[in-house]
This record gives structure tokens, sequence and C-alpha cells, in this order.
């Protein structure tokens, strides 16, 4: 298996009976989620979309990931949340996180939409001079603020820059399949459009159009992608703890949030992760942090941050444990040179492969970590490819779904997200939100 699960760094702090106790809770959430009885049945598209994928679209995609290519130097994807976090882990996961600087045949790809910023807008204006540009912009209903102020001023930049009928064929829209204030004006407009699906929550979305376009924009091949997600719907599907590394997963990160392990550090040692690490913050921290209980998301990479952060992890609040990344085969190899003079006095490693180097450090640091109350997960990935991603991608989706329901709630809303956008709301002065703006401003005079 391409994607496996190593806990022998975290058995110490549990016991095997009660790991034992656990498979039970996970064969049920196992039933709620396959008989689709669980809380949030409504969005479990996710699932079978590996294989159950709309097949013309597909082509769509494709066709049109083409055509940016030809059509334009630069590819500026609008959204916000799931609408754009998962293509650019992907995009940076597999090609670099250095991606725009990169010689290559693909379009550089910036992302807004994404932060109410001025100077970001004023940079991206500057980063895309001279180029020719394609928009694509993915919301749902086409009215949160942040994605839709940035359409709105980049819709008025490509007309300007090229004319209402150009602009139309270099506008690409993702959104809802048949309603919203987006899918009407994009019809209006005659832009190219396809679908957010319905029962597949912005989180989960990465392998529906919503991420596939811009990756595919980038030259990955999709096709790899969408098997690679398939091959692990297959693998993951025994709820038996020993023959279902997923579930087992989920399973030890639960036991260890009621053993007061309540913060989860992804730990990676390669920078091309650091999107993943922030596509898999939000698919968790948004999936599981309600009702006053979940296990909060972070994420380090290493050996970096344990010049930062390595001080507290090893010795600070014992309240959090770690998941590894370990990715064994990146597909590069460095050797470090030998220095006649040995001023730093590294000719130790003189003619070693970088890799080994990386991985010594990450076997040096798990055991020191551990050593220090740390519960360590290593998450073993064998190769750095498309396939291998898919694997990896529907690995977490599956095992942050049956996490949720061991946890107790429903892993696929997210109440909480709508209380800051009322009062943005109100307080810019949106029709119908007077009697809420009086009350905060009110309360911000205080």
């Amino acid at each position: 298996m391409s994607i496996r699960l190593e806990d022998r760094y975290a058995t110490s702090f549990f016991t095997p009976a009660e790991l034992a106790a656990m498979e039970r809770e996970v064969k049920e959430a196992d039933r709620l989620l396959r008989e689709g009885k669980g809380p949030g049945s409504d969005f479990l598209g996710w699932i079978t979309l590996p294989k159950d994928y709309d097949k013309e679209e597909f082509a769509r995609i494709k066709t049109a990931a083409k055509k940016i290519q030809k059509k334009a130097q630069a590819l500026i994807v609008i959204g916000i949340g799931g609408s754009y976090l998962g293509a650019r882990a992907v995009i940076e996961y597999l090609k670099s996180n250095n991606y725009n600087s990169l010689k290559k045949d693909t379009p550089d790809i910036y992302f807004a939409g994404n932060v109410i910023s001025a100077d970001a807008v004023k940079e991206l204006f500057e980063l895309i001079e001279g180029k020719d540009v394609c928009v694509n912009v993915i919301s749902k209903s086409g009215t949160t603020t942040e994605p839709a102020v940035a359409f709105r001023i980049f819709r008025d930049y490509l007309e300007q820059k090229y004319g209402e009928a150009e602009a139309k064929e270099r506008i690409f829209v993702t959104t809802d399949r048949a309603r919203g204030t987006l899918k009407q004006f994009s019809t209006e407009k005659g832009y190219e459009t396809f679908v957010v699906p319905d029962d597949v929550g912005g989180r989960f979305s990465v392998l529906s159009a919503v991420g596939l376009l811009p990756i595919a924009v980038a030259g990955i091949d999709i096709d790899e992608l969408m098997s690679g997600a398939a091959s692990a719907s297959e693998q993951f599907t025994n709820p038996d703890l020993s023959k279902n590394d997923c579930y087992r997963y989920a399973a030890i990160r639960n036991l260890l949030y009621r053993k007061g392990k309540t913060l989860e550090v992804l730990a990676s040692y390669e920078p091309f992760t650091a999107m993943f690490s922030e596509w898999w913050k939000q698919l968790y921290g948004e999936s599981e942090g309600k009702d006053q209980k979940g296990i909060f998301p972070a994420s380090v990479i290493f050996s970096t941050d344990l010049h930062s952060l390595g001080q507290f992890i090893q010795d600070g609040t014992r309240n959090l444990f770690e998941t590894v990344l370990d990715i064994e085969d990146t597909g590069t190899k460095f050797t470090i040179p030998a220095d006649a003079a040995n001023v730093d006095g590294l000719n130790f490693l003189s003619g070693m492969d970088m890799n080994k180097v990386k991985k010594t450090a990450m076997e040096g640091t798990i055991l020191a970590h551990v050593d220090g109350g740390v519960p360590n997960l290593v998450v073993k990935i064998s190769e750095r490819n498309a396939f291998v991603l898919g694997e990896l991608l529907y690995f977490f989706e599956l095992s942050c779904a049956i996490s949720g329901y061991l946890l107790g709630v429903n892993p696929f809303n997210q109440p909480g997200v709508e209380s800051y956008k009322k009062n943005m709301f109100a307080l810019l002065g949106k029709p119908g939100y007077e009697d809420l703006r009086a009350t905060l401003e009110a309360r911000l005079k205080k």
C-alpha cells in the first residue's frame, strides 16, 4: 500500500485494550457513513466522487485547461477556503512551493479572493503586468464577500484590457449547477461554467471541478490523481482496525484526545507540503471544531520549525501529539560535497545523500519528542506523484469523516463560520442588517 500508518511511537500512550475498545465505535461510525444515516448525510458525495464523477465535465476541464495554457501566461484563481486550498495544495505538493518562479510551459497561477487586503491586490496587479491573463472564479453562491470583491476587481480588469467579448473567453466559473447569483450572472454573460457538486462540501471538493481545473492548468495529470483516490476508496473499507490504517488513524487520534491530547501538529520535512498542511488544517478544523469539541489542527515544517517551535513541542504543555508525513521517495537526490578544510566540521556527511540526513533528522526528532511526552503517528507515503497524492487526499478525507463521528459532531457542516459574516455585513451597512449594526456599533464603543 502506498499510504501506511506507523503507530509504534504512540502505543506507549495507551493500552491495546483501550484501542480495541474503540473498534465498536469505529464500526458504528463506518455504518453511519456508508449507509448515509449520520449527521450531514446530504454531503457524502465525496465518498464515491473518485469513481462516479461527471466524465463529460471532466473532459471539458481538460479542454479548458489547454485553452488557458494557450491563451494565458497567468491564471488567477479566485476563491476562499476549500475553493482554493485544495488546488494550491496539490499544485505546490507535486510541482513546487516555488511553482510560479520555475521555468515551465504552463501559466503562473496566483490565488486571490482569500484575503481582504488592498496591498495583496496591488501586488498581484504588479505580478501580472505585461502578461496575458485568465480568471477562474470559484464560489457556490457568488456572494461570499472575499471572492466576490476579487472577482469584481479582476473582471473589470479583464474587460478594460481585452474588451467584454474577449474577457468572456478568459473567464471560467465554478459554481452551483443551476441556481445562485454567480450561476445566473455567468449564464447571462456566457462564461464557461463548471459545477460545485451539491453533495460535496468545500473542504472535501478538491477532486471536483473546484480543484481539478487549476490543477490541470498546472500540467498535473488529473486522471492519475483521480485513479489514486479511487484506489484508496477501495483499500480503506474494512472497519477492522488491524486492516485499515485510515480508520486506525481516526481511532488513535480520538483515543489520544480523550486522554487530554487536544492539539494535533502535522509535521513534514519538505517545504512543498506547506499548503497541503493548510488544506489539512481546514479539513480537520472546520469538520471537528464545533459543539465545544475538537482537536485543534496545527502544522510545522521541520527542521525549520525545530529552531522556532521545537522548544515548545519538546518541553511545553503536554496537550499535543504529532502526525508526521514521511515521504519515502520524493524523486530527487542531492549529494553533499566534501570540503578539504572541513571548516564546519561536517565532513562526516561528505558523499551522503541529503535525503539520508533528512530521514535521520526525522527519526531523531520523533524519538526526542516521544521521550518528551509527545505521541507520534507517522503517515508513510511511498513516493511523490499524482496517483499517491490522490490516495493521500482520500485517506485524510475519509479518516476525517470517521473521526468526526467518533467525536460526536457533524463533520460536514460549519455553523460557526457564518457568525463573522453576519457581523461584517452589518458593520459594512448591508441592507437588512440595520438592527444588528446598531447593536454591534454600541458594543464596539464600550
